[in-house]
Parts: structure tokens; C-alpha cells; sequence
């Protein structure tokens, strides 16, 4: 039992649900270190006694209902606080255009303060306290997240966890040759010991920043460097990074961040001898924060950036008993979903999908087709293998077919982080330049136009059709094209993912409310699926879900049944018109268009959907 005569009655009895477990994996990973445990506990009680009242009441309503991140109606959106609306009062003051997207989870891309041109996009921080001065500070984010929750919308922040920037303090006190900060990274006197570590850790980007390690010359030593050069990995050996780190998330949670995306989360424990991803030692570190997190703000959530197979995703989930993130990425579903856009061949994705819909229902997956970052061909190439797929060659056709190299696609992606050698480029793009809108747009084509229209439809309905919660990459929702201007931008043109990154056209998104516009069409068709979304229980987080045989490897079929509801699901991912060679007995109503209509051999147009539904 955890006992204190400083601790209130509150507090006290949330530490003593997991006292022993928390002490126990503490201890585990730094016996070693007297007294650090005993701060750890007083660190919690601090940043519980900050929490503002507001927030306190949101933990204990959140408490009372545990689930509430499972409901059906909730649907995110994930953008730049810059590109959406230059800062952070931007952002407040267009909230009312992001409820009108049907959105109630709003995620901002890394705003803390970071140096510029050597910031990855915001993930090298300098101040985990202090927001990018262009963008804001913390009153205005913690403005920003009250105005959220007034209108019943929760936010998500990256915290990334694996590295600080060289600028950061405890980086900069390093390289002045002071140990205690030294201690706080991956320090050598020599390359030894690196040499050793290169002999099983892979390198993330071999192109652009090749090895793990770089050389600190105001130190006279090697400090270890998984991503960039300029972002230092912590050293969670040392339980004062990790009781820094966690207060430091803790810090954020009392700002008003209702969930943590907790980035790059497998790299944070190094071991020689390893590959240095998904140590053990990862989960206990998880684990703990998930705890002292139900002990300080029970209302915060933890994302886990697992961008790996799902046999490695899976695992931070935790147990029933023992839990660990709330919420992980659904990446191999996103680049499947790519993988079959080109192909038209559902073969895999049925498979790959097979598989999630077998997990158990408590663990909820965050759904999307594009985000911030490239789209990695981390695929089932074992299973591909039996229909004679190369994995080189294939992503080879991938990227080309992206990049409208292929016959008859319209795609419209480029490269990022091209190797050459070992075939392993990835693809950047927005959802409509990848379907063809913006190849149409330019042949000012309105054939081909209605066709990437529809795909961009179709592949929102596929992502509504999932169990969890489907995240918009702002932009979509009116369907914007590539920013091609980045490449005149001497901070942006070598980094190909800005593509995607650019800000959004407000003029454009005025033409939402015109439906003959493509803005309009994109627009309404989201928001129609949202409220259907929201209105039928065969889309709850809890049905049964299973892969429906269409006979046709060109359709996808989606079986989803809850309370008396049931939904069948149908996506022709063809070139041409196909027919789902289904038998359904019961009588139907198609949800798009209102009209009755036979579950029986149905017919779909060329990248459409149907959503077919009946209640018992």
C-alpha cells in the first residue's frame, strides 16, 4: 500500500490500485538508484496537485466511463497548427470549421519549440515546456484545449519521447563536458562500442542520415543518433530521464491534452547486442507511464506510434490486466489499402484485414489513409510470395504507379528516402493527388475527374467502415492536392514529404457548401458518411466484424452486425464494373442513396462502394 500523510484521499486511492506493480517495474529496471523511486511518487503528487479544476472534472467523468474514446461518433483530424491556420489562436478561432467536418478529435503535429531547418518537422525539441514562439505559447494552447472541451472535442499532442534536439538544454550542458548531462544520452570515448551497436541496429534512413551515431566535436565524443544527427537519443537506462520525460508528458497533460501520442515509441531502450526495437524494457516503461497517467490525469489517453507488422503493433496494447496504450496506428491496414489501389487485387487486404478483425474488441486501432508522413511498403510480402510477388519489385511498381509511371494511372506521388540499392523508396502524396484528382484537374478532364473522385469517396468509406476511430489528414475533407511549391523552399525541397505538408487553401475550402465544385462534392459525401456513421450501431466499436466472400478479387466485402443492426459492406477496388457474387437472404437499404435493394448479387461501379443495410 502506498501511505502518506501529504497525499489526499484522491490521489492515494488511485496510487494504491497499481502501488505494487508500479514499484515492482520500477525497481526492476533501476535498483540501482536509491531514492529515485520515492521522487518518482512525489513528481506524480505534484503535477496532480496542479491540475486545474476543469480538468480535474473531466478525470472524473472520463473515470466514471472509461470506454468513451470507443464511441462510434468520434472522428479525428490530424494537422499543422501552421499550415491550418498559422498559430495556435488560428486554430481557435476556425473550430467551428472543424465541427462543421463532423470533427471531435482534434490532432496538432509537433509544436513545441524546435530549431529551425533541423526540427524534422517539429520532432527535434529544444523545450518540452515552451511552444514554438510563431505558433503561440502554452496559455494559448491551454486556451485552445478549453475551447476544445466547451464543444465536446478532445486534443491529441505528439510527445516525442526518444530524443531530444542538440539545442536542448540538457544537450547543450552535455556538450560543455558536464557527466550528469552526458549521462542523460548514449556518450562513448571512441567509436568501439558504436561499431558494435551498427553490427544489429538497422538505420532508419540510409539515404539521408545512414549509421546510428554521430561525432560530438565540442565533446570529443560519439553520441548516439537513431534518426538525425541533430536528435540525441535519452538514455532511459537512467531513471532521471525517465522520471524528467514523464513529468514532462504530465506537464502537457495539465495544459489540457487529452491524449499523448507517445512517438517512436519502440526505439526508447537500447541494448548491445540487439536491434534495439521493442525491448522488453519498452513495455515496462509504457506500462508505467500508462500508470502514472491513471494516477494523475485518468482522463488522458496514450497513442503509441508502433509503425511496424502487426505482430509487433499488437503488443502495446498491454493485457486486460495489464494495459499499456489505449490507442495504436493502423499502418499496415493504410499501406495495404494503397497496395490495392494499385494491384485492384483485395487478395491481401482481405487477409491483412482477417486478422485485426480477430483481435479482441478493447483494443482500438486509429484508422487513415494519409498522415504527415510517406507511406513505407511494410507489407505481407510472405503471404504475396505465393502468387509470385518480389518484394523489390514490387515496391518498385508500387512507387511507379504512384507517381503516374504505370498505364492508365493517374496517380500523382514522389519519392522519399530513395534507396536505390536495396529498392526501398516510399511514396508521398494527399489522398486526392494519389486517386487522380489532381491529374484530372490538369487535363481539366471531367471524366477522369468524377473516377479520382469517386476512389477518394470510396477509400473514406472503407476508412468509416473500420472499427476504431478514422482520422482526416486536414485537407481531405475538400479533397487538396499536392504542394508542389515546396520545392522552392530551401528548408523543404530536399525533405519530399512537405508534398503533403502544405497549408490549407482556405479559398478553396469556401466552396465546401458548393456541391458542384470538387471541394463541395469531396465535402458533403464526408460529412454524409460521418452522420450515417454515427447513426447506425453496426458501426459501434463493439459489433462483430468479418470479411464477407464476394467471389470477386476485385471487391472487398465488410460484414458488421451489432444490437439488431447489420451491415454489409462492399468496395470495388477494379478498374471496371464488378459484381459481388453475394446471397444475403434479409431485405436491404443502400445508406448512400436511401433506395431498397437486394444484397444479391450486387453490382458496383469502378472504384465505388455500397453500404447495405438491414436491422432483425
Amino acid at each position: 500500500m502506498a501511505v502518506s500523510g501529504k497525499w489526499d484521499a484522491v490521489f492515494t486511492s488511485r496510487l494504491d490500485r497499481c502501488y505494487d506493480e508500479m514499484k515492482w517495474l520500477y525497481h526492476e529496471l533501476y535498483h540501482g538508484y536509491p531514492g529515485s523511486f520515492e521522487y518518482f511518487l512525489s513528481m506524480l503528487y505534484r503535477n496532480y496537485k496542479e491540475r486545474r479544476p476543469k480538468l480535474k472534472e473531466l478525470d472524473r467523468s472520463r473515470e466514471e466511463r472509461p470506454d468513451w474514446y470507443r464511441d462510434d461518433d468520434l472522428v479525428g483530424m490530424l494537422m499543422y497548427t501552421q499550415c491550418f491556420a498559422g498559430d495556435l489562436k488560428g486554430v481557435r478561432r476556425h473550430l467551428r470549421y472543424i465541427q462543421e467536418c463532423g470533427v471531435n478529435y482534434l490532432h496538432l503535429m509537433p509544436l513545441l519549440q524546435s530549431p529551425q531547418g533541423r526540427s524534422d518537422g517539429g520532432y527535434a525539441v529544444s523545450d518540452f515546456r515552451t511552444v514554438e514562439p510563431a505558433l503561440g505559447d502554452m496559455k494559448d494552447l491551454e486556451a485552445l484545449a478549453d475551447a476544445c472541451h466547451e464543444r465536446g472535442m478532445s486534443v491529441c499532442l505528439d510527445f516525442v519521447m526518444n530524443h531530444t534536439s542538440e539545442d536542448h538544454e540538457w544537450a547543450r550542458r552535455a556538450r560543455a563536458g558536464e557527466k550528469e548531462y552526458q549521462d542523460r544520452y548514449y556518450f562513448f570515448d571512441n567509436w568501439s562500442i558504436p561499431d558494435q551497436f551498427e553490427q544489429t541496429v538497422p538505420q532508419v534512413f540510409p539515404k539521408t542520415a545512414p549509421g546510428n551515431f554521430s561525432w560530438c566535436e565540442e565533446a570529443k565524443k560519439v553520441v548516439m543518433t537513431t534518426f538525425y544527427p541533430y536528435q540525441w537519443d535519452l538514455n532511459y537506462w537512467n531513471p532521471v530521464v525517465f522520471n524528467d520525460m514523464t513529468e514532462n508528458m504530465l506537464f502537457l497533460c495539465n495544459k489540457g491534452v487529452d491524449v499523448i501520442r507517445l512517438d517512436a515509441v519502440p526505439y526508447i531502450w537500447k541494448q548491445l547486442g540487439t536491434s534495439c526495437r521493442n525491448l522488453p524494457q519498452v513495455h515496462t516503461l509504457v506500462r508505467l507511464m500508462r500508470m502514472a497517467a491513471e494516477v494523475v490525469c485518468p482522463g488522458t489517453l496514450l497513442l503509441g506510434e508502433v509503425v511496424m507488422e502487426p505482430s509487433k503493433v499488437v503488443p502495446y496494447f498491454g493485457t486486460v490486466e495489464k494495459p499499456e496504450c489505449h490507442i495504436l496506428y493502423n499502418v499496415t491496414t493504410m499501406a495495404t489499402t494503397w497496395h490495392t489501389v494499385a494491384t485492384h487485387d483485395v487478395r491481401l487486404l482481405r487477409h491483412q484485414l482477417a486478422t485485426v478483425f480477430a483481435l479482441p474488441k478493447q483494443y482500438t486501432f486509429l484508422n487513415y489513409l494519409r498522415c504527415h508522413d510517406d507511406i513505407g511498403w511494410g507489407l505481407d510480402y510472405p503471404y504475396l510470395s505465393q502468387f509470385g510477388v518480389d518484394e523489390v519489385a514490387h515496391k518498385k511498381f508500387l512507387n511507379d504507379y504512384f507517381r503516374g509511371k504505370i498505364f492508365l494511372s493517374d496517380a500523382r506521388g514522389e519519392l522519399y528516402n530513395d534507396d536505390p540499392r536495396l529498392g526501398d523508396a516510399r511514396l508521398c502524396g494527399t489522398t486526392a493527388s494519389l486517386c487522380g484528382v489532381e491529374a484530372a484537374v490538369e487535363e481539366n478532364d471531367s471524366r477522369r475527374l468524377d473516377r479520382s473522385l469517386t476512389l477518394d469517396r470510396m477509400l473514406h468509406a472503407f476508412l468509416f467502415t473500420q472499427s476504431g476511430i478514422p482520422v482526416l489528414y486536414s485537407g481531405d475533407e475538400i479533397a487538396q492536392l499536392n504542394d508542389n511549391g515546396y520545392h522552392d523552399d530551401p528548408l523543404k525541397a530536399d525533405d519530399s514529404r512537405y508534398l503533403h505538408r502544405g497549408s490549407l487553401n482556405w479559398e478553396d475550402a469556401k466552396k465546401r457548401s458548393r456541391k458542384n465544385t470538387l471541394q463541395g462534392r469531396m465535402f458533403s459525401a464526408i460529412r454524409k458518411m460521418e452522420e450515417i456513421r454515427s447513426g447506425h450501431k453496426a458501426f459501434d466499436n463493439s459489433a462483430d466484424v468479418w470479411i464477407v466472400e464476394t467471389w470477386n478479387d476485385h471487391v472487398l466485402g465488410i460484414g458488421r452486425y451489432y444490437d439488431h443492426e447489420k451491415l454489409i459492406a462492399l468496395f470495388n477496388f477494379g478498374s471496371y464494373d464488378e459484381t459481388a457474387w453475394i446471397n444475403e437472404e434479409e431485405s436491404y437499404t443502400d445508406l448512400m442513396t436511401g433506395e431498397e435493394r437486394e444484397a444479391k448479387a450486387v453490382g458496383i461501379p469502378a472504384g465505388d462502394f455500397v453500404w447495405l443495410y438491414t436491422t432483425f
